[in-house]
């Protein structure tokens, strides 16, 4: 495990892929409860993705400016955001897919984000199997020519 400093003031933690001949695939870990962060951190890293955990939009706008992440792993409940947030960061960053947590069904007030910018939302306690199977998901589209953009 290492810490890498984003700012002076800012750290987050990188679980680096023990098996350096796979591709190395990242995923950003945004939770304001540092045991949660940590449990999805946990989780990710026993099937060998590289994760950051952050506990702010400020800290996930510095990871995501300075790292490729497949992923954002979003907990909607602790980390304040809004429709318009969402939305610039999906445009500021279309390679990540953003998945959200939440222990409430319905959010009202994140209903733009959600139908056009969010690729999933998931339950907490959130279940593996269901978060890999989104990543797994994530994944094939990527490898998915009708998927790709001309850049």
């Amino acid at each position: 495990m290492h810490h890498l400093g984003i700012r002076s003031e800012t750290f987050y933690t990188v679980r680096v892929n023990p098996l350096g001949n796979m591709p190395e695939i990242k995923i950003a870990v945004l939770d304001a409860y540092e045991d949660e962060r940590r449990e999805l951190c946990d989780l990710l890293a026993q099937r060998h993705y590289k994760t950051f955990a952050l506990n702010s939009i400020a800290e996930l706008e510095t990871c995501l400016e300075n790292h490729t992440c497949k992923a954002v792993l979003m907990d909607i409940d602790s980390i304040p955001v809004d429709n318009r947030t969402l939305r610039e960061l999906t445009i500021r960053h279309p390679e990540a897919c953003f998945l959200c947590t939440s222990k409430d069904r319905f959010h009202p007030e994140l209903k733009d984000a959600i139908c056009y910018h969010i690729y999933a939302c998931l339950n907490k306690p959130v279940d593996p199997d269901e978060l890999f199977y989104w990543l797994r998901s994530i994944d094939e589209d990527d490898a998915d020519p009708k998927y790709q953009t001309e850049a």
